[in-house]
């Protein structure tokens, strides 16, 4: 009878680790995908901006404010608004994180701002 409890335990051993290897291999494919994401909306965020500039000049501090809010959003959609968790992924404090949410403005619902891609498009 020990030998059917040891092999019983084995078995349940191996589910386990099968269970683990899969929840890793979900884990890396959605980070995988939130990257894709990101890369098209940044490719997407070149696209309109090299259209939208034309012969206008580039001015430093509306270019670093645009960058920094992408940024904050992605962070934040990422985060699913959670503002620590994006601050410790921009790796600032989260003081700062919050005090330029609030000086452009930004949405903290971690909802994607109009005009991102989502995973529904990028399936189709």
């Amino acid at each position: 009878m020990s030998a059917l409890n040891w092999r019983t335990e084995d078995s349940l051993t191996r589910q386990a680790a099968n269970f683990l290897r899969d929840e890793a291999f979900e884990s890396r494919l959605s980070s995988l995908r939130d990257v894709a994401l990101e890369l098209l909306n940044a490719v997407e965020s070149l696209r309109t901006t090299s259209q939208d500039r034309g012969d206008r000049t580039l001015k430093l501090h509306d270019e670093v404010r645009k960058f920094e809010t992408e940024l904050i959003n992605a962070a934040l959609i990422r985060t699913s608004g959670n503002q620590s968790q994006a601050a410790r992924l921009l790796g600032v404090k989260h003081t700062t994180l919050n005090a330029k949410i609030k000086r452009y403005g930004i949405s903290v619902d971690g909802q994607r701002p109009a005009g991102e891609v989502s995973p529904q498009e990028i399936a189709a």
